[in-house]
């Protein structure tokens, strides 16, 4: 009878140490699955904190720079668009098809003499046709009046299609100062409170610092974007400048053709 009573003893002590394996077990099987939801968890959150959008931080960093540096860089950038987008427009509607209308230029002293022609240039737009226009009013005072003409005219369309561009420098340049005098203005702050405190702490100069980081971050932001446009303009008013002169001298050669006739 004592044997039996040792043999179950045995038994049950077995029974009760397999189960607490088995529990434990578990719960080593069950907290790498919380840790790793935990995980995800963290990471859905710091993806949802970078997946802001650009505008949404620019706003952001915009208000913490200061309303009293950011507001002249930002009046910059917005008046320097505004130039750019006048000056897109007007050079667009000065671009046309120059060799079309030499050609119909060429057809109506054909057909119709010089004034056709000077009909053909009123209805088309363009400086390459109001220079035509001015150089087809003088010809009856002579080929080297049309040429005089055609120049001193093209001088004139040129100084029109560069303005503004004047402005649009002006703010390129002041962006980044304004941004500068801002840095200056943060670190000047910064070591105010160094000062006043008598102690180096990063708590009191992190305000300063920031405030002069952002301002130079966006007065470069601001050039730079208002760089590109001007460099655009200056190409595009290149490319005209050179298609109006090449316009006229083909201008000249068809009035003097037309005159020996």
């Amino acid at each position: 009878m004592k044997k039996l009573f040792l043999t179950l003893a045995v038994a049950g002590a077995l029974s009760l140490g397999t189960v607490n394996v088995f529990a434990q077990d578990s719960v080593a099987t069950a907290a790498p699955e919380q840790t790793t939801v935990t995980e995800e968890t963290t990471i859905d959150a710091e993806t949802d904190v970078e997946g802001q959008a650009m505008h949404q931080v620019l706003k952001q960093k915009f208000i913490e720079g200061g309303a009293i540096w950011m507001a002249p860089i930002l009046l910059c950038l917005v008046l320097g668009l505004a130039i750019v987008i006048e000056r897109v427009i007007y050079l667009n509607l000065a671009t046309v098809n120059t060799k079309k209308l030499i050609a119909n230029v060429e057809e109506a002293l054909k057909t119709g003499g010089v004034e056709a022609a000077k009909e053909v240039c009123r209805n088309t737009r363009g400086p390459v046709a109001s220079i035509f226009y001015q150089g087809l009013d003088r010809y009856d005072e002579g080929i080297d009046v049309v040429e005089k003409s055609v120049v001193s005219y093209g001088s004139v369309q040129m100084g029109q299609m560069e303005s503004g561009l004047t402005w649009i420098s002006l703010f390129i340049a002041l962006s980044p100062m304004l941004g500068f005098l801002g840095t200056v203005v943060g670190m000047v702050e910064a070591f105010d409170s160094i000062e006043a405190m008598g102690d180096v702490s990063p708590v009191a100069v992190a305000g300063g610092i920031k405030v002069a980081l952002l301002t130079t971050l966006f007065g470069l932001i601001a050039a730079i974007i208002l760089q590109l446009f001007y460099n655009y303009l200056v190409s595009k008013i290149d490319s005209l400048v050179v298609s109006m002169e090449d316009s006229s001298i083909t201008l000249v050669d068809i009035l003097t053709q037309y005159n020996k006739k």
